[in-house]
C-alpha cells in the first residue's frame, strides 16, 4: 500500500466512479482502476460494488475513506511546511526534518489507521448476522418454522411459494453481503442448533484465525 494507492481511492469515493475520478486525478481510467484494485488487496477487503454508470462504496470503504481522509490532509499539511520552507530559505537540516516527517505519516501513521478496518469488520458481520438472526426468529414465528435451504434468507425479503403466512419482509432492505462482499452461509438445521449462520470471514473458506475465522450466531 502506498499513498498514491489512498489519494486514488479518495477520488474514487467522492467522484462515485472511476471515469470522472480519473478525469480529476489527469490519469486513464485504467491506472485508477489498478489502484484500488491494489488497496483492496492489502486490505483483503472490497472496497466498491460496479453499478451501472457508478460505483458504491462497501461498509469497509466508508470506514477506510475517514481515516484516509485525515492521512492524505496530514501529507498535504507537511508538504506545503516543505513548500514554505524553501520559499523561506531554511537550512538543510530543517528541510530534511519536514522529508522526514512527511515519511514518518506515510509509513507510520496510514498502517496504524489502516490496522483498524478488519477489526471493525468483524464488528459489522457480527452485527449483521444478529440482526439476521431476529428476521429469521420473526420469520419462524408467523410460519412456523425457518426458511428451508432452498429458498435461504432470500425468504426474509420475499414470500416463498409455498408459504401462506408468510407476513414481510423481515428486513428493511435486501439481503447484504458480509462486510468482505460474500453471501452469508445458511444451514437448517444447523449442527448444533436450529439453524447456522456464518461468514468464513475475510478469505471466504471455513476455519482460520483473526480476521479469516468463522463468525456465526452462536
Amino acid at each position: 500500500m502506498d499513498v498514491k494507492d489512498l489519494r486514488y481511492f479518495v477520488a474514487v469515493y467522492e467522484a462515485e466512479g472511476f471515469s470522472r475520478a480519473s478525469r480529476e486525478l489527469g490519469t486513464v481510467q485504467s491506472n485508477v482502476s489498478a489502484r484500488i484494485r491494489n488497496l483492496e488487496g492489502a486490505l483483503g477487503v472490497p472496497l466498491f460494488e460496479r453499478r451501472y454508470r457508478r460505483v458504491a462504496p462497501t461498509a469497509g470503504a466508508d470506514k477506510l475513506y475517514r481515516h484516509a481522509k485525515k492521512v492524505i490532509s496530514s501529507l498535504n499539511e507537511a508538504e506545503r511546511a516543505l513548500k514554505r520552507a524553501r520559499a523561506k530559505g531554511f537550512t538543510l537540516l530543517e528541510l530534511l526534518v519536514v522529508v522526514v516527517i512527511i515519511g514518518l505519516l506515510a509509513g507510520f501513521v496510514a498502517p496504524r489507521y489502516f490496522g483498524q478496518v478488519g477489526k471493525s469488520e468483524v464488528a459489522t458481520a457480527k452485527a449483521q448476522i444478529d440482526a439476521l438472526e431476529k428476521a429469521l426468529d420473526q420469520y419462524r414465528l408467523d410460519t412456523g418454522r425457518y426458511p428451508s435451504n432452498e429458498v435461504g434468507l432470500k425468504a426474509l425479503v420475499e414470500r416463498p411459494p409455498d408459504e401462506p403466512k408468510w407476513n414481510g419482509p423481515y428486513l428493511k432492505k435486501t439481503v447484504p453481503l458480509d462486510p468482505w462482499g460474500k453471501p452469508y452461509v445458511y444451514k437448517v438445521p444447523g449442527q448444533k442448533w436450529d439453524f447456522e449462520l456464518l461468514s468464513y470471514g475475510r478469505d471466504g473458506r471455513p476455519g482460520g484465525s483473526g480476521e479469516d475465522a468463522d463468525i456465526g450466531n452462536h
